[in-house]
């Protein structure tokens, strides 16, 4: 059973950071399922130490929200990638409303924009694509060409409870957690 899908407008709030409270408008399309509060709580308890001056990755962004918490809590940069045309103007202008250079959406798919050599490697990732369409295993497998992530960067995964993980054997799960029907696993690549 997947997580419940989005399919009214609505908002998500900033946890902490300097847009604590702070509430940003979701696009209304179907299937987008933004991370709940609890969630990126926890997510962001444990990424505490490394989210500050992180170069950041959210690949299958839709609303959002990883991403603009991690700029909140002090990341130096974040690519946001989603593919839903009317997701990603959402995503732009919630960038524009900030005012902040540091933040970049791209109109795209995640699996073909991962098929280009980054400029630079990413810290932090979060990878948290629609359930029940087998995009997970192909991002893994993308992520793992050069460029994408060095030794010590981060890779935060949201996925379906219940689902098999094949990893890379430089990909180390630190923690991992269930919340309902939904997976949390975060992992350091290690090499």
């Amino acid at each position: 059973m997947a997580k419940p899908s989005h399919t009214g407008t609505g908002k998500f709030r900033i946890i902490a950071g300097q847009w604590r409270g702070r509430k940003f408008p979701i696009a209304d399309a179907e299937g987008l399922r933004p991370t709940t509060d609890r969630v990126r709580e926890t997510v962001f308890n444990w990424l505490q130490p490394v989210v500050v001056d992180s170069q950041c990755l959210d690949l299958f962004a839709g609303s959002g929200s990883l991403g603009f918490e991690a700029a909140s809590r002090g990341a130096k940069f974040v690519t946001f990638i989603e593919k839903q045309s009317a997701v990603a103007r959402q995503l732009q202008r919630n960038i524009q409303t900030l005012g902040e250079p540091q933040l970049q959406a791209i109109e795209a798919d995640a699996l073909q924009w991962l098929q280009h050599t980054p400029a630079a490697p990413y810290s932090l990732i979060f990878l948290d694509p629609p359930f029940q369409q087998q995009l997970l295993m192909p991002a893994i497998e993308l992520l793992q060409q050069p460029g994408y992530t060095e030794p010590g960067s981060y890779i935060y995964i949201e996925h379906e409870k219940g689902l098999a993980l094949a990893l890379p054997p430089h990909w180390q799960i630190l923690k991992d957690k269930t919340f309902g029907q939904v997976q949390s696993t975060l992992i350091e690549v290690t090499e």
